[in-house]
């Protein structure tokens, strides 16, 4: 059944090895320990490193509205009728007044939430940009590690800012609808790049083919694309009936055995590697600069380059060298 996130306590030390047996009240036990950045998750992630990457990673973006909830629901009930674990990370936006968030995707799916083979987790952005949740990539891997054969990520839906899913999935599912010249828009000003897989959804509405030709006619004009092996498909879908989803898994399979064919796999799993190691030496050096200078003495900083009594580059040149990021003169 879907986690609600209320589990027993288990012994930190053997969460792991749970997990990897396929213990369910200790995948969720281990995801609530990454959000809530628990000192026992830092360890815990580096043990389930050895045990992943077998899962294929799925990120589903596109502007809100576009049905993404509903359309991974179907997908991944399609999933699960060719046999498949499939573990669903839900970005839900948070409020920039109180900091909390609907959470209303594991409402949505509720009707998987019977199949023991179907694990919904919902997450806070937490105003993290990108539109993922800081701990999504590390869920993924505890995902991973626990055996799912296709981990989805849906992202909260905000636009040109979506890009940060290339970091964290092997194939991106972009989605639109018909009449929203808005989206065209913005996959014009970026996210037409990330795409490996273009859903026109609710394709029942008027203009879906219009949708779908726009889109086919971007990809035309975009020189590097018709260099690549994979040519993203255009697909058209409607989530409230399921119409296109198997299609779509079709896609899914598709691409993956054309990134292990190409050896484009290891190469993208390599670049999200380097990605989440400068990720963490960035939150490192976050805290030891937390750590070493007082919120008081950030104050007084502020105030001198506010009135011109210092300038930005000289206070940031100063407090990397008292830090440690570069050498004493």
């Amino acid at each position: 059944m879907a986690e609600t996130g209320n589990v027993a306590p288990i012994a930190s030390l053997d969460v792991v090895d749970r997990l990897i047996a396929g213990d369910r009240r200790a995948l969720a036990r281990a995801i609530t320990l990454i959000e809530n950045g628990s000192p026992q998750a830092r360890q815990m992630l580096a043990r389930l490193h050895a045990h992943g990457g077998h899962a294929h990673i799925v990120g589903f973006t596109g502007s809100p509205g576009a049905g993404k909830s509903t359309l991974v629901m179907q997908l991944a009930r399609e999933l699960r009728r060719r046999d498949q674990r499939v573990g669903v990370i839900a970005v839900d936006p948070s409020s920039p007044f109180t900091g909390g968030a609907i959470l209303g995707d594991r409402i949505r799916m509720q009707e998987l939430a019977g199949d023991p083979n179907v694990f919904i987790r919902s997450m806070a952005s937490r105003g993290s940009l990108g539109g993922l949740a800081v701990a999504t990539r590390d869920a993924v891997r505890a995902l991973d590690a626990a055996g799912f054969d296709t981990v989805i990520i849906e992202t909260v839906g905000a636009g040109q800012a979506e890009v940060e899913i290339v970091r964290a999935a092997q194939t991106v599912i972009v989605v639109t609808v018909p009449g929203m010249g808005d989206d065209i828009q913005a996959i014009k000003a970026g996210i037409l790049e990330i795409a490996d897989i273009f859903v026109v959804n609710k394709a029942d509405r008027p203009g879906a083919d219009q949708t779908a030709a726009e889109l086919r006619m971007l990809l035309s004009l975009d020189e590097h694309r018709r260099e690549r092996e994979w040519r993203p498909p255009i697909l058209k879908t409607n989530a409230t009936t399921g119409e296109g989803v198997a299609a779509l898994a079709d896609q899914l399979a598709k691409h993956l055995a054309s990134l292990r064919e190409t050896g484009a796999l290891a190469s993208r799993s390599g670049r999200q590697a380097q990605s989440e190691m400068l990720a963490l030496l960035q939150q490192a050096m976050m805290e030891r600069i937390a750590a070493t200078i007082a919120p008081d003495e950030w104050e007084r900083l502020v105030q001198a380059v506010v009135e011109r009594r210092s300038d930005p580059y000289s206070t940031a040149d100063a407090l990397a060298r008292r830090i440690g990021l570069v050498p004493e003169a």
